[in-house]
């Protein structure tokens, strides 16, 4: 597949096979277009084909060329990305001519050129908006794979059953709300998500952001807040934000990711101690000041489950890894609470039973002022969900060796979540948890995502009553784990071994997140990381006199540009030159003395420059010459060269390819050489 055709085509009859070669898998199946094309100019004669740096295969026509089952496939490209997404352009015979400076040639120009690439490579390129269970099934479903899948899918769907009543609750909803997000969810984003393992539902860190929601708007502000962040979500995939999202500073992700451990942990001191607060304050403050005011009534029973909790479904993998440790704790915690009655609260005791059906589905009517309040959170809501997500997804690429789709995982987030608010659900994204367990038991395709949610909505059918009986203790001891497993403490400590801006962003994210709420937190977040971000840049960007030094001529110039005149000034702009940096070029030119007449700026090493780089260039230009001292620029880059022009900053006689001829147009008074 990697190699290109063999461009000695200049027999009349050239053999058709040749080419016919290059369009096995995958483009025997999707470029039919392009050999019929490419196979109807090789049956005429070509003048000339040869091999050019490009994807694809270009044919362009002479005027003189009129073969109508031709004709309209000129100019023909073979666009690889997209696998044969665009097969031609019409365009008039006269403005085909000229491609690439070719002025009448023979009857048809052709240039093959297919790239070093694997069939894997192209078709991971194919179409970035089909689901990942599309391409899978169209490629060919085992049996055998379809087993593992199942088995996969059951033990994820288990493990998930806790997890998804206990994020309900802590983000302050009962808990068939997060049984409902997990098997509508769930299911939607197995079906329809970019990656093959992903396993979508309610984690933990969202229980920050619905809880905060919940306690201003109500149930109802959730809804409504999780249906705008789908729709975000789908927009940003659409909009191919899934390659920007990976913009998002690692010290943020894991200053909000501690933050909200922190949380988890501190909402489940209420039920670990069996304390009995019935309100507990939504300000992490005034929570720890309840708890503190209330230690005196702590329930010893409460807390031998919730301490037994944790110890099992810590140690239970050093013992086996075919059960889950939080299922036994839960089994365990459950037959001992209802044989020996044990004096706790448990799920039914302060929810009541946990419904058996799904509820149909529900829209939810607010005013104008409300849904302004909430696009707040749930930008929140889509940005945390989208990075969640695509994380997720990365991590799984890594235990398959596959490659995600993530403009198309988005775009799937997003209608989940749509579902997941219209059956009155929580928002719902990739569980980087559950997808491990996923492909650690076998599963290789989002069957077993499909597979984990309908054994939810079995479970919840069948087994909901007995549901109802889990102590809230054991609960709490399962999101202590999981707390302490979000807190990523290695990565934590590991910033405080970087610069001290990293370690701003950190600290400042998680207090935010801690202290305040998770919205304001992203928000400062990101403005002070990309604050910081052009505060390197531009301490990378200076400039530094070169004209004055032997050594610097000596090193930086060819041995001809030793000898530089002593009125002329030759200065070195490394680094883009943009707003961040603007004002150090200003200050610096202004030290630039009366003496010299020529100042040259070299700017091989600007790769590129912003309208306030433009503007304090131009300043700059106008003060000198208002000083009786010509301006050159050297060694400008074609993008920079093009902003310049752009901005009626270049003039006649300024820009010069090289140091050498520019020195060449300056005579010994700084006027240009004739």
């Amino acid at each position: 597949m990697g190699e290109s055709v063999p461009h000695d085509f200049r027999s009349p009859h050239p053999p058709v096979e040749t080419l016919r070669t290059c369009f096995q898998s995958p483009f025997q199946r999707r470029g039919a277009e392009v050999r019929r094309c490419a196979e109807a100019g090789l049956k005429r004669k070509i003048g000339r084909a040869e091999e050019i740096p490009r994807s694809g295969i270009l044919c362009v026509l002479n005027s003189s060329y009129r073969d109508p089952n031709f004709a309209s496939f000129a100019p023909l490209r073979l666009n690889l990305d997209h696998a044969v997404h665009d097969i031609l352009q019409t365009a008039s015979e006269e403005e085909q001519a000229p491609v690439h400076g070719l002025r009448r040639p023979p009857e048809v120009l052709c240039w093959v050129s297919l790239p070093s690439m694997t069939d894997q490579q192209i078709l991971s390129m194919a179409s970035e908006f089909v689901p990942k269970a599309f391409t899978v099934l169209r490629k060919g479903y085992t049996r055998q794979q379809f087993g593992r899948d199942v088995i996969a899918g059951v033990i994820v769907g288990i493990v998930a059953l806790p997890l998804a009543i206990a994020f309900a609750i802590a983000s302050g909803v009962s808990p068939e709300k997060g049984l409902i997000t997990a098997v509508v969810a769930g299911f939607f984003i197995s079906a329809f998500g970019g990656s093959r393992v992903q396993i979508g539902g309610p984690t933990g860190a969202f229980i920050v952001i619905v809880y905060g929601i919940v306690q201003k708007y109500g149930i109802e502000g959730l809804t409504v807040a999780t249906f705008i962040a789908g729709f975000m979500l789908m927009l940003m995939g659409f909009l191919r934000f899934g390659t920007l999202l990976k913009y998002f500073p690692h010290t943020l992700i894991v200053g909000f990711t501690t933050g909200i451990a922190v949380i988890i942990f501190s909402a489940q001191i209420n039920d670990l101690f069996g304390l009995g607060i019935e309100n507990v304050p939504a300000d992490f403050l005034e929570k720890w000041a309840a708890y503190f005011a209330s230690m005196g009534s702590f329930n010893l029973t409460a807390l031998g489950l919730g301490v037994g909790t944790i110890l099992v479904t810590a140690f239970m993998p050093r013992l086996t890894k075919v059960v889950p440790g939080s299922i036994v704790a839960i089994v365990l915690a459950t037959v001992a609470v209802s044989w020996f009655h044990l004096p706790v609260q448990t799920i039914g005791s302060r929810f009541g039973e946990i419904p058996s059906t799904l509820p149909m589905p529900h829209f939810y009517a607010v005013d104008f002022a409300t849904f302004k309040d909430l696009l707040r959170p749930a930008l929140a809501i889509a940005l945390l969900g989208g990075i969640e997500s695509l994380l997720s997804a990365v991590v799984s690429d890594g235990s398959i060796g596959g490659k995600h789709r993530s403009n198309m995982e988005l775009v799937a987030q997003g209608g989940a979540n749509i579902l997941s608010a219209m059956f009155g659900g929580i928002p719902a994204t990739g569980a980087i948890a559950r997808t491990a367990t996923n492909v650690k038991n076998g599963g290789r395709t989002p069957v077993a995502g499909m597979v984990h949610a309908v054994t939810l909505l079995l479970i919840m059918l069948v087994a909901g009553q007995w549901a109802a009986q889990i102590p809230m203790a054991c609960l709490a001891g399962i999101l202590v784990v999981v707390a302490w497993n979000m807190a990523e403490l290695h990565s934590f400590r590991a910033v405080f071994k970087t610069s001290r801006y990293d370690m701003a962003v950190l600290l400042t994210t998680f207090l935010l997140t801690v202290i305040f709420d998770l919205v304001i937190a992203i928000e400062i977040g990101l403005v002070l990381a990309a604050f910081l971000f052009m505060k390197r840049m531009s301490d990378s960007t200076h400039l530094r006199a070169l004209s004055e030094s032997a050594d610097a001529s000596d090193h930086l110039f060819d041995a001809e540009f030793k000898n530089v005149p002593k009125h002329v000034l030759i200065y070195e702009i490394n680094g883009p030159l943009f707003f961040g940096a603007a004002q150090t070029f200003t200050d610096t030119m202004k030290t630039v003395g009366d003496k010299h007449r020529v100042l040259i700026l070299r700017m091989r090493h600007v790769p590129f420059i912003d309208a306030t780089g433009l503007h304090r260039l131009q300043d700059i230009i106008h003060t000198m010459q208002r000083r009786n001292m010509r301006v050159l620029l050297t060694d400008v880059q074609p993008d920079v060269r093009h902003a310049m022009r752009d901005a009626g900053i270049l003039k006649e006689g300024m820009l010069f390819p090289g140091i050498g001829e520019a020195l060449k147009q300056v005579d010994g008074t700084g006027n240009e050489n004739p």
